[in-house]
């Protein structure tokens, strides 16, 4: 599979992350039992996640799973700010401005299920 090649600034950013089949190998039963990290994430937040980015993990799992889900992402230092649980399993839609100068502020990356992030490669521009 050929890496996707993102460019961005560097600029603090939001990045918003699917936990099941994204982070995780997906668990279509909805449960927490043997989470599995998918491979290249850690990677990606420790190469690409910087300390000002703010961090929003969301997830169809009821909020009952919460605790579990917590700690595993805790014990595998997987940092975030917020996570939201119970949301749809549709399409997620994230509408944003661009910059006068251009800068686009809103990026999706659709990703092949349990694939994890080792296919992401991103440069920082300071020129943008």
């Amino acid at each position: 599979m050929e890496p996707d090649l993102l460019v961005m600034s560097t600029m603090a950013k939001t990045w918003i992350f699917d936990i099941d089949g994204t982070l995780l190998k997906h668990n279509s039963h909805l449960t927490t039992d043997g989470d599995i990290m998918l491979e290249g994430v850690k990677t990606f937040f420790d190469k690409h996640i910087k300390e000002d980015d703010y961090i929003i993990l969301i997830t169809a799992r009821p909020k009952k799973y919460k605790p579990s889900t917590v700690r595993f992402l805790n014990e595998n230092n997987i940092r975030f700010d917020k996570i939201i649980f119970g949301v749809p399993s549709g399409e997620r839609i994230i509408l944003n401005d661009t910059k006068p100068k251009g800068l686009k502020t809103a990026i999706a990356i659709p990703l092949k299920r349990d694939a994890g992030l080792k296919n992401i490669i991103i440069n920082f521009d300071k020129n943008i």
